[in-house]
Parts: structure tokens; sequence; C-alpha cells
């Protein structure tokens, strides 16, 4: 059987829209280049939630907020207004953010629940019931946008790595030995889940070693496609994981 890996590469499951393609958007509109920019817009909408949220809206404007900000970012005139400047993708939506709310909340509040049909399909009451799930309210908006967005790339890398492992017909192994990956503590030995498994010891730590070093690749991957330069790559890990610690 094909690697977890080599599976869903081949099959071209994860496409990877960089952001400088989406800001193209706003000069030379494109299928391509507006649907990246809907992508990262889809993985960005808590993080700008929580950010909105945590500095005094209600739940309803927040709502509202995001999705009125998301509906004006999708617009290729008002993309071609934003300038971008060196750095990653999440400081850029932040920006962007800040300049909408400190202009458009009238036009927000008025269009609100329109009927019109939402730029980003939100699960609303996922949004709120996470955002109290939240350990950090002691942070600044900044700081909780911050840590979101570490815990949204995490988790993408989880759910890649996972589809790849099922993919391959492994579902069931990846449930095991995800548990050894960075941040987790396995209630299982390697030889617990190789009994498990009706693999050897030696079997499921070469597995674990090679499910490390491809969360690594993907953290990478993920972490490149926010970002205008690679260079950037390893101070924007180094980044997330200062984040996460704090």
């Amino acid at each position: 059987m094909a690697a977890p890996e080599s599976a869903a590469s081949s099959a071209g499951l994860f496409p990877t829209p960089h952001w400088s393609v989406v800001l193209a958007a706003g000069q030379h509109p494109s299928t391509q280049s507006l649907a990246a920019l809907e992508t990262l817009c889809r993985t960005y909408w808590y993080p700008l939630y929580a950010f909105v949220r945590h500095r005094g809206h209600s739940p309803e404007d927040a709502q509202d907020l995001v999705q009125g900000f998301f509906a004006r970012l999708l617009e290729k005139q008002d993309l071609a207004k934003v300038e971008p400047g060196p750095g990653p993708f999440r400081c850029f939506l932040l920006t962007a953010l800040r300049h909408f709310l400190a202009n458009e909340w009238d036009a927000a509040k008025a269009a609100k629940r329109g009927g019109g049909q939402k730029a980003i399909p939100l699960d609303e009451v996922l949004a709120e019931d996470q955002y109290h799930r939240e350990p950090g309210h002691n942070l600044t908006p900044d700081r909780l946008y911050e840590r979101s967005w570490a815990l949204t790339v995490l988790e993408q890398v989880r759910g890649r790595l996972r589809e790849e492992f099922a993919v391959a017909g492994k579902a069931e192994r990846f449930g095991l030995v995800e548990k050894f990956l960075p941040g987790e503590e396995s209630p299982l030995t390697c030889a617990q889940v190789g009994e498990r498994l009706g693999l050897s010891d030696g079997t499921v730590k070469s597995e674990v070693h090679r499910l490390r070093q491809r969360y690594r690749a993907v953290l990478r991957e993920q972490i490149a496609q926010t970002l205008a330069t690679p260079e950037e790559v390893a101070a924007e890990i180094r980044h997330l994981i200062a984040v996460l610690s704090e």
C-alpha cells in the first residue's frame, strides 16, 4: 500500500493557494484567485469572529460584521484598495478587519441579515460555543486572534494527516498513532498500540516517526500558504509555538 502522504498528494486532495495569488484578485481577478481568497477566508473566520467578540460586540453583531467583512473583501474592487505590505496573511486580514470596523459599522448593521446570501457560510452556534470555551478571555483581542489562528492551523494540519491515512485505508491506525504527535500525550505505549493493530512494537515506532516527519512537513506547507516569501516560514512557525506557549 502506498504511504498515506503519497496517496493523498497524487489524488490532488489538498490545493494550497498562496496568499500572493489571493492578492492578485484585486488587480487581475480570476476564478482561481477569488476561489483561493474564499478558501483562506474559511480558515480565518473563527479567529476573526473571536477578535470581534472580544472587542465587546454581541454574538449577533459579531456575526454580521465578520460576514460583512468577508463580503467586502471578496469584492475585487475593495480588495484592490488594500495595501498588504510584507508579512503573513493573518496580519493582512487583521489590518483589513480593523479598517473595516472603523469605517463600515453602520453599513454592516444596515445590511445585517438582509436576505442576501452569506459570503462565507458560518456555523454561528458552533462559533459562539467555541468562543465561550476559550481559556484565554483575559487576553487582549489581538492575542486571542493569534491564539485562535495558531490552533486553527494545527487543526488543519491534523485534518490533512487524518484524511491522508483515511485515503490509504488506515483511519483506525491514525486514531491510535495521532496521540504521539507534538502536544499530545498517548495513554498507550507503542507496544500496546501494536497489540491493538496486530503490529510489532518496532513497526509502530517507525510509523510514529514517519507521522511526526509528515506532521512537520504539512505544518510548513500550511504556514507557507499564508506568507509572502518562503524565507518567512521558520520565523512564522516559531511565532506559532510562542503564541501557544503563553
